[in-house]
C-alpha cells in the first residue's frame, strides 16, 4: 500500500482499583450498586 505507514494505532490500558468497605449497609451496597458508570468502565461487587 501506498499509504501503509499511515495506520490507526490504539492502546488498551487498564486500571484496576480495590476498595475493601468494612460493615457495609445496605444503603451503601444499593449506592454502589446503581453507580453510573461512563462506558468501557466495569464494577465488580463481592459481599463476603
Amino acid at each position: 500500500h501506498k499509504y501503509k505507514d499511515s495506520r490507526e494505532h490504539f492502546e488498551m490500558r487498564v486500571h484496576k482499583r480495590l476498595l475493601d468497605i468494612v460493615d457495609p449497609n445496605p444503603k451503601t451496597v444499593d449506592s454502589l450498586q446503581r453507580l453510573d458508570l461512563p462506558a468501557g468502565v466495569d464494577i465488580e461487587i463481592k459481599i463476603q
